[in-house]
């Protein structure tokens, strides 16, 4: 069975049917950047760019980069344009793409259920916690295979600042990091956050999940178990599919 996942992220937005059985691509993904500034309807002006690539017809699933309440409803928008709060996505999304079925979810969510099912997470029992590194930094909870939605915990204060202005892949870029340092400032991000939880499992998504053996090593003193996300950046795209074949 496929469904078209769509992953729209601060800085592209990435899409390609997913073969639900593998929890893979169906074909070699399509990636757009996401306009600026990233209005809801120049995103959805993209939105509709990637799936007419593939002349999709069907259900489609698409990740957003914040809190999505009740499958359509946009509640927070911290790395695209603040217009997109209060903004109806389903229905934005869905008349851009001819009336085709849309389901929305929070981008880490999306990846975290996709790892969950096919990725470094599957099986795993009690806390497991993805955290994706990006152009922010997104999260996903589980416990014992559950996901609690929403948790955004990339916007913890970490040492008078928020951690994603630290943490995230862009900061490693704004701020020309080597990847040792970057990975000191991870490490203290995921510290905070172990204490917090208190985690059996982390899983490092995003695009820093195709580098892991140029950081992962530096990261020391984490009671918690951490593998990179096995899915790569292709785990929101799958994660989307999947809560589009549910309708939810």
């Amino acid at each position: 069975m496929q469904i078209f996942g769509v992953d729209i992220g601060g800085s592209g937005i990435k899409g390609a049917p997913v073969d639900l059985d593998k929890g893979d691509l169906a074909q070699e993904r399509y990636k757009v950047l996401t306009p600026q500034p990233s209005t809801p309807d120049a995103v959805a002006d993209g939105v509709k760019e990637v799936v007419d690539h593939f002349g999709w017809t069907g259900p489609v699933g698409v990740t957003f980069p914040g809190v999505v309440t009740d499958g359509t409803t946009i509640r927070s928008a911290a790395n695209v344009d603040k217009s997109w709060v209060d903004t109806d996505a389903r229905v934005l999304l869905g008349d851009r793409l001819g009336g085709l079925p849309v389901t929305v979810v929070n981008d880490a969510d999306a990846a975290g259920v996709a790892e969950m099912n096919f990725g470094a997470a599957k099986g795993r029992r009690g806390t497991v916690i993805l955290l994706t590194f990006g152009t922010g930094i997104g999260s996903a909870v589980f416990v014992d295979g559950v996901l609690v939605p929403n948790t955004e915990l990339g916007h913890l204060e970490l040492h008078g600042h928020e951690a994603e202005k630290r943490a995230s892949s862009k900061a490693r870029e704004d701020h020309e990091l080597t990847w040792e340092h970057w990975a000191h400032r991870v490490q203290k991000y995921l510290a905070h956050v172990e204490m917090l939880f208190s985690p059996e499992l982390f899983v490092i998504g995003g695009g820093v999940s195709r580098k892991s053996e140029k950081f992962l090593h530096h990261i020391e003193g984490i009671k918690a178990e951490i593998v990179p996300a096995q899915l790569q950046n292709n785990a929101g795209i799958v994660g989307a599919a999947m809560r589009a074949a549910t309708g939810r």
